[in-house]
């Protein structure tokens, strides 16, 4: 969602964007925040010089080690977004959007964040499920729904943990054990966070623990500019929550206790660190506040502020970036560091239990699924282990998916299938003829009755019959016939009707029968009877009606 505006307002993009509200709500709230600290330190020149591969490699780590810099872009802005967000039409779970007619949508729960969806895309025979973002545990929002994904030809497979080793359990433990500790110890504590997902989760968890752990005297801060509009939201959102959490919704009571440590003024959201928050900011605290990468935001004042002291903890929650990567230009640092990353999203072994129970045809999966980490080469139990093994891809590789398009669903009109008279020609089985217009229209074919003949002006035979030669559809129809013809039969049928020295030859195709005397091949083949006899039509018809004793007639 944070690069969409690269994509509909810099690519010529015309098309239709489908999402959820609270992936749109959320999605405005992210990117709202990131514009506005870029906004805040604007670049009075920008700087492209360093971008040249010699001058790159003379920079430290990790710029000198960055892949496509020349692809790298500036910040969108706030008018940008909104025009993003103008393109994007809102749906709901498990409603079907169609798509030209070719195609039908459907999102489904992914279980991950407010409003995260898995998609369907399915014609009438076919089904492609894309998985991506998704989680099975018991968090805020609604479970994963995983019953729709059953019966798919593919399953496309992505965004699993980034840290598969790690107990999101475990770590939320960690996380209020040390947040404890370095409280008791007279120290403060840092929570780089995005505004949204997971700083729910954490701030429930610690309304439960603040009690007993003896910190409901500790403030804790919420600092964003969106923050306010953040914890509001995930309050009304209330059908895409998780059952227990709706059922709050009609007591009324609010679905998130964060509501409660507001009223009791545990918990207190600031839009920023100027302002309100410097007559209210009391320490030993508690700080939430943006960017995870340390790079910009309010997080960068406090850590000067408090970087000096071994007394104050920051600990790092967001599995996206690499904690050493984001401290280095703080260092050397007095400050405690804790690494408790908490990533709900699937691991290996829940992906092994899902994909036994939806039971896809194929797995499409990004390469790296398909090995042990690096770091972990001895771990075969990291990898994504299923039959037939999983196809993989590299990024911007363009993949042929393993099943092709063999149907097409067609609908009769009623007054045409009124018409059809079937013939049974085996018990259960029976046919049935159909001369019609095809009328297709977005991708939709029907089955429409053939137009009447209409009576010509003139009675004249030539016109009668070019007349009919022009409108196909005014002929009569000639019996279709099927049926095979055994040949050792045909040719005893020929001599009782007076043929003799009759020859029959194999060919690749069939046979060929050659009545020597009359001179006449007839050729039989899977799919057709062919009569070669010279000037002699009243033979030629006697053979034919032989032949048609053979096959059926509809």
């Amino acid at each position: 969602m944070m690069a969409l505006p690269y994509i509909t307002e810099h690519t010529g993009f015309t098309g239709t964007v489908y999402a959820t509200e609270p992936t749109v709500q959320i999605g405005r709230l992210l990117m709202e925040e990131l514009v506005n600290f870029i906004e805040r330190v604007p670049k009075a020149q920008s700087a492209t010089m360093w971008k040249h591969k010699d001058n790159q490699r003379q920079l430290p780590a990790p710029l000198k080690d960055a892949v496509e810099v020349f692809t790298w872009r500036k910040c969108y802005t706030m008018q940008e977004v909104n025009a993003a967000l103008s393109k994007i039409q809102l749906v709901g779970y498990s409603q079907k959007i169609e798509l030209f007619g070719a195609v039908q949508v459907t999102p489904l729960s992914s279980g991950y964040a407010l409003g995260s969806s898995n998609w369907i895309i399915q014609s009438h025979y076919e089904k492609v499920s894309y998985v991506s973002g998704s989680s099975l545990l018991t968090t805020h929002p609604q479970p994963m729904d995983q019953t729709s994904l059953k019966n798919s030809d593919v399953l496309i497979l992505t965004g699993l943990t980034q840290i598969p080793t790690a107990n999101p359990d475990g770590m939320v433990g960690e996380f209020c054990s040390n947040l404890a500790m370095t409280i008791r110890n007279g120290g403060n504590v840092l929570v780089p966070c995005y505004p949204s997902g997971v700083i729910y989760d954490l701030l429930e968890c610690l309304y439960q623990y603040i009690d007993s752990a003896g910190l409901s005297s500790v403030p804790f801060y919420f600092i964003s500019p969106v923050a306010n509009s953040s914890l509001e939201f995930s309050q009304i959102f209330a059908e895409w929550l998780c059952h227990n959490k709706q059922t709050k919704v009609y007591l009324p009571e609010p679905p998130f206790p964060h509501a409660e440590l507001i009223q009791t003024s545990k918990l207190k959201h600031y839009p920023s660190i100027h302002g309100d928050f410097s007559n209210d900011f009391k320490q030993p605290c508690v700080v939430f506040t943006g960017h995870p990468t340390l790079r910009f935001g309010d997080v960068v004042h406090f850590m000067e502020l408090w970087g000096k002291s071994s007394l104050n903890t920051i600990i790092f929650t967001e599995p996206d970036f690499s904690y050493l990567d984001a401290l280095a230009p703080y260092q050397p640092l007095a400050m405690k560091c804790v690494y408790c990353p908490i990533d709900t999203r699937l691991n290996f072994i829940q992906v092994t239990k899902l994909l036994k129970e939806v039971q896809p045809l194929h797995v499409v999966c990004p390469e790296q699924y398909t090995q042990p980490p690096a770091s972990q080469s001895h771990r075969a139990d990291l990898m994504i282990d299923c039959l037939p093994p999983p196809m993989s891809y590299r990024r911007a590789e363009v993949l042929t998916l393993p099943f092709k398009r063999r149907y097409e669903k067609i609908e009769i009109m009623p007054e045409l299938a009124e018409s059809l008279v079937p013939t049974e020609i085996k018990p259960g089985v029976s046919l049935a003829t159909v001369s019609a217009v095809l009328y297709t229209k977005d991708n939709k074919h029907v089955l429409q009755p053939p137009p009447k003949p209409t009576a010509p002006a003139q009675s004249s035979k030539k016109r009668k019959r070019a007349a009919e030669e022009s409108n196909p559809e005014t002929q009569l129809f000639k019996p279709l016939l099927s049926g095979s013809i055994p040949v050792e039969q045909f040719t005893q049928t020929l001599e009782k009707h007076g043929f003799s020295d009759v020859k029959i030859e194999d060919t690749s195709k069939g046979h060929i029968v050659h009545l020597q005397e009359a001179d006449t091949l007839i050729q039989f083949e899977e799919d057709s009877t062919h009569i070669i006899c010279e000037h002699d039509e009243r033979l030629r018809a006697r053979l034919r009606d032989l032949v048609l004793k053979f096959l059926q007639k509809f």
